[in-house]
């Protein structure tokens, strides 16, 4: 049996991570946790999502819980992720990761990760992560003769642009084509730009109402043009590929992994 920790418990994904901890064979809620001047400070887990309880009241302390669980879930924001990185090294236990924002902190995962596993995706869906595969056999199939562009669509309640999902696509079409994403990128367009430059990968976000996630590569060369779509119905394909890379984390040697290694993925 599998002891889960997820910090970040009351938010969207935090909950998803419940209901759907409850009901997965092999894994346990042992631990909830949310910032100090959360209102749901004391309240069983279980009673976030539902009716049933958990026997886990959410607190606020990371440390004071590491010693009841296997790995830790963290889907929070950038400083407090970097905090809880810092504990479960300290701790040596596992961490995985959702949270996007990080940008060059992502060095602090790496340190870590001399000690500790850290499973690190910008998304946790088995579906996307089998999408960056085939974007990158995409790209490299078709090559420079085709024009990239990437579009992203999420709620109207998320704070980061573009998305992580969306930058790790371009990062992967980027690698594929011999690309730097940061020289080569074009966030947005308006007014007269000029001709497109071919050597450029475009990104358009788009936030709205309640959009769970839509992520589309596009492929458009002269007489044809290829899509790589992914549509995520609700929650629980991150809920469920986070859960299962914390299955894999708890029993693996540190390191920094992705999602790719958890599905067996890598080459």
């Amino acid at each position: 049996m599998t002891r889960i920790g997820i910090a970040g418990a009351a938010g969207r994904m935090g909950r998803a991570l419940i209901a759907l901890g409850q009901e997965t064979e092999g894994l346990v809620i042992a631990a909830a946790l949310e910032h100090p001047a959360s209102k749901h400070l004391g309240l069983d887990a279980g009673l976030l999502v539902g009716e049933r309880e958990a026997g886990v009241a959410i607190g606020a302390d990371v440390a004071a819980c590491l010693d009841d669980i296997d790995v830790l879930i963290d889907f929070t924001v950038p400083e407090s992720t970097l905090a809880n990185v810092a504990a479960c090294r300290a701790a040596r236990k596992p961490i995985v990761i959702g949270t996007t924002g990080l940008g060059a902190d992502v060095a602090r995962l790496e340190e870590a990760a001399r000690e500790v596993a850290v499973v690190f995706a910008p998304n946790m869906s088995p579906g996307v992560n089998l999408c960056f595969r085939l974007v990158e056999l995409a790209a490299r199939a078709l090559g420079a003769d085709f024009d990239v562009e990437i579009i992203e669509a999420h709620h109207r309640h998320k704070i980061d642009a573009p998305s992580g999902t969306a930058l790790r696509l371009g990062e992967v079409v980027a690698e594929a084509l011999g690309r730097d994403l940061a020289s080569c990128a074009v966030y947005g367009r308006e007014g007269r730009t000029g001709a497109r430059d071919t050597q450029t990968i475009g990104f358009e976000t788009i936030r709205a109402g309640e959009i769970v996630g839509e992520h589309t590569v596009m492929f458009a060369g002269a007489a044809e043009r290829i899509e790589i779509t992914h549509r995520a119905a609700d929650r629980s394909a991150f809920a469920r590929g986070a859960l299962r890379a914390a299955a894999w984390a708890a029993t693996r040697a540190p390191g920094l992994y992705d999602m790719q290694d958890v599905l067996g993925l890598r080459d």
